[in-house]
């Protein structure tokens, strides 16, 4: 594909979303990304977070976090780059140790992902010997090899009931494991308050225990935002990411992973639609679907997928960098826990 047969094909689809000056200048950083990528012998993962000049032109595959994984273990190239961030391109490093993983940005973390260690695991499994952990994709390698599983926000509940376990510890979101407990009848505590890691009632009848820990894009969205927009336009419909207070998902109509969300999108015959996660994902299923309107809400864009851009990637794959390692030891624990995940589906 010639750069104009590339910046057509763009113009196309984001001619809505984006002045033709700047999808010009995007076309030929894709096209040339696209030409190293071959030489390279590289494949490149874009998850549903990444704006959509990049979402639209230079991954082989995207979507949310369990499809990348998948996509990441059964690759044969010899280079992955992760347009995503830290965590993801970890899991992808977990899966693949004899490729090189790189990630387009050295500041693409997570303020989920940060909101817990591995010391907090050992401490939690030493509180309550025994009993399982699960731990959300969304976390960096070292606490994932003090896991036994993981899971998403798409197999969650999967996850937790393929345990069989009378009691589970769930890490870190505590938004997700509090609607993973309602949906699954599960009563959840939290034995540690923010500031006060000591406090913990052992009297409490639980099947769950929780950590604090919360997604800075997902938390800041209420009931009174859907609730205003209702107002507005009675015959939204309301979508809202597992990482959202269950207040805000109870209030919605639907609530599901990044996957889930694109498919009922696809699939719902509402003509005005409100997704409750990060925007960037919001103008990609618009692209998608030119015949519904996006209700904007307001532009919530994750701090750290905005690190992941086109020039960065082609940086990425010219410079080497920066390549994702994760220690060997560290990496086969953390890679029974992924593959499980994986296993579940």
């Amino acid at each position: 594909m010639t750069v104009d047969q590339l910046y057509q094909m763009m113009q196309a689809k984001l001619h809505d979303v984006m002045p033709d000056f700047e999808i010009r200048i995007k076309a030929e950083l894709a096209w040339k990304i696209n030409e190293l990528k071959q030489k390279r012998n590289a494949v490149i993962l874009g998850h549903n977070y990444m704006e959509p000049a990049l979402f639209y032109s230079i991954p082989d595959f995207t979507g949310d976090s369990l499809d990348l994984c998948r996509k990441a273990a059964s690759t044969d190239k010899e280079v992955i780059v992760f347009c995503g961030v830290q965590f993801m391109a970890e899991t992808a490093k977990i899966l693949n140790p004899d490729k090189t993983v790189l990630i387009p940005s050295a500041k693409a973390g997570c303020s989920l992902a940060d909101s817990i260690t591995a010391d907090d695991v050992r401490e939690l499994k030493k509180r309550f010997p025994g009993v399982p952990v699960i731990s959300y994709v969304n976390t960096y390698a070292d606490v994932k090899a003090e896991s036994d599983i993981c899971c998403t926000s798409g197999n969650a509940a999967m996850v937790v009931e393929s345990t069989q376990a009378d009691t589970v510890i769930f890490l870190p979101d505590e938004y997700l494991a509090k609607n993973v407990a309602r949906e699954t009848g599960r009563h959840i505590i939290f034995p540690v308050k923010p500031n006060n890691r000591n406090h913990f009632d052992s009297d409490l009848d639980y099947q769950m225990i929780g950590w604090h820990g919360k997604c800075e894009v997902h938390e800041k969205f209420t009931v009174e935002d859907i609730e205003n927009i209702r107002k507005q336009f009675p015959d939204v419909f309301v979508l809202a990411h597992p990482e959202c207070s269950p207040e805000v998902i109870e209030a919605a109509d639907f609530s599901g992973s990044t996957k889930a969300m694109i498919k009922e999108v696809e699939n719902s015959k509402a003509k005005r639609y409100l997704l409750l996660t990060e925007c960037a994902m919001g103008d990609n299923i618009a692209v998608a679907n030119p015949d519904k309107e996006m209700i904007r809400l307001c532009n919530i864009r994750c701090p750290h997928m905005n690190q992941i851009t086109l020039e960065d990637t082609l940086n990425a794959l010219e410079l080497n960098r920066y390549i994702v390692e994760v220690p060997e030891e560290i990496r086969q624990r953390a890679r029974q826990a992924v593959e499980r995940m994986i296993a579940i589906g």
